[in-house]
C-alpha cells in the first residue's frame, strides 16, 4: 500500500493540472496547481508500460520532453529521445540507471527527487529495482532517434 501511495502521486497531479487549467475565452488564466492524486501500480516487466504511468506525463509518449504536465515543471523535462545522440552514438545505460536510483541533480520536480515517483527505483528489493530499471532502461533505449 505504501508503494502505491508514494509511487507517481505528484505525476498523475501534474497531469490533471496540466489537462484541466486551460482558460476559457474571455476569462483569466488560473495558476496552474498539482493536485496530488494515486498512479498506477506498475509491473516491472513491462518498460512499455512503466513508461506510460510514470514518466510520459512529462516526457511524452516519444520522449521528447513534450508530455502534458510538461508546461507546468520549473525546468522543461529533457528530450530523453536524444541520450543516445548526445553520447556518440550510444545509450548511456549506467547514467539513466543512475538518475533513476539517485536523481537528476536538477530541479524541475521541486526537489532533486527524479521525478516524483520517490523510492520506485530506490527500494529496499534490489533485485525488483534491477528489474524495473533494466526494462525501463531497455524501452528508453527503443526511444532513441537514429
Amino acid at each position: 500500500m505504501s508503494f502505491t501511495r508514494y509511487a507517481g502521486i505528484a505525476l498523475a497531479g501534474m497531469l490533471l493540472a496540466a489537462t484541466t487549467n486551460v482558460a476559457l475565452m474571455g476569462q483569466e488564466k488560473t495558476e496552474k496547481t498539482i493536485k496530488k492524486v494515486h498512479a498506477p501500480y506498475s509491473q516491472p516487466d513491462s518498460g512499455a508500460q512503466m513508461w506510460k504511468d510514470y514518466c510520459a506525463a512529462c516526457h511524452g509518449a516519444t520522449g521528447a520532453g513534450d508530455g502534458p504536465a510538461a508546461e507546468i515543471l520549473k525546468s522543461p523535462p529533457p528530450d530523453l529521445s536524444l541520450l543516445a545522440r548526445n553520447n556518440h552514438g550510444k545509450f548511456p545505460a549506467d547514467h539513466f540507471a543512475s538518475v533513476l536510483r539517485f536523481g537528476s541533480g536538477g530541479h524541475a520536480h521541486g526537489t532533486s527527487d527524479m521525478p516524483v515517483w520517490g523510492t520506485l527505483f530506490r527500494s529496499q528489493n534490489e533485485s525488483l529495482v534491477n528489474l524495473r530499471i533494466r526494462n525501463l532502461s531497455e524501452f528508453v533505449e527503443s526511444l532513441q532517434q537514429k
